[in-house]
């Protein structure tokens, strides 16, 4: 069994319409959707769920108030000013130190465990699915990664898939890495832009930092030129195995629109021709 991860430096360069494409192409796979922050896999497969999970992660204080003697000693100690002057804890506030709970005299503070999100484990047209959404405004995004690929592999294991199909979120940080640790290969999708280069840079210096073998994957690389050769040159330099290069196409948000999957909804269109390509390559 493998796991490909989909990544990009910044959002908005095609990384789930391609790793949608890949669940129409690969056979005997497992699909995840890790950017749990901002879901969005699920709008092109569809997902029934078949499992619903709530995460559970961090915690915040609450005073018993039949306990508590309203000595103040919470409300010294508190950082955050979360202990208001009525002796009550303000949960938005909190970020669940736990010093006060430790430092009351009469133990009227206890640490109640938050729910910060949910997990699920689905069935689509293409196959199982494990995806979550984590809570608005809430934190521990990476732990909440963490789990869903947990749960992923082991489905995978059960079922003997052959390939786990991960679509990471964009960015560098604790979700991305907490998607790309122990992967077999990292698709690093870019875009011909000044931010695109920027962001593209980044995260082809974590994977590398990482050591997770990348290839690269220009989308939309005719609107400039120009900049989808720098891109090129510098795989070059860094020793990074370039792929292909998709054309800008007007059918793909309107497969997006549609909420289909781009091979689907146009299926001899370049685009789509050129994923396949992308997927025998990782295939092979």
């Amino acid at each position: 069994m493998k796991q490909i991860v989909v990544i990009s430096g910044k959002g908005g360069t095609g990384k789930t319409v391609i790793t949608g494409a890949l669940a129409v192409l690969a056979n005997n796979k497992i699909m995840v959707d890790c950017d749990v922050d901002a879901a969005d896999l699920h709008l092109l497969l569809h997902p029934q769920p078949k499992e619903q999970h709530q995460f559970r992660c961090g915690a915040t204080a609450f005073i018993k108030q039949e306990i508590c003697v309203k000595c103040g000693k919470c409300q010294q100690v508190c950082r955050f000013d979360a202990v208001k002057n009525k002796y009550f804890i303000d949960p938005i506030s909190c970020e669940g130190c736990a010093f006060c709970s430790h430092i009351c005299p009469v133990k009227a503070i206890e640490m109640r465990e938050n729910i910060s999100g949910e997990w699920y484990i689905s069935d689509t047209d293409y196959g199982p699915f494990v995806h979550a959404k984590l809570g608005i405004g809430e934190e521990n995004s990476g732990k909440l990664v963490a789990l869903v690929r947990q749960k992923a592999k082991r489905l995978a294991d059960q079922k003997n898939s052959n390939w786990v199909i991960i679509d990471g979120p964009p960015g560098i940080g604790c979700p991305v890495i907490a998607s790309v640790v122990g992967v077999d290969k990292a698709l690093i999708v870019t875009e011909p832009t000044l931010s695109g280069i920027h962001d593209f840079k980044r995260i082809l210096k974590l994977v590398k930092q990482l050591n997770i073998p990348a290839i690269v994957v220009i989308n939309k690389f005719d609107i400039n030129l120009e900049n989808s050769n720098e891109i090129e040159i510098i795989c070059e330099q860094q020793q990074i195995a370039f792929v292909q290069k998709i054309p800008y196409s007007k059918e793909v948000p309107k497969a997006i629109t549609a909420g289909k999957i781009i091979n689907e909804y146009s299926p001899h269109s370049e685009v789509s021709s050129n994923i396949e390509k992308i997927w025998n390559f990782i295939r092979d």
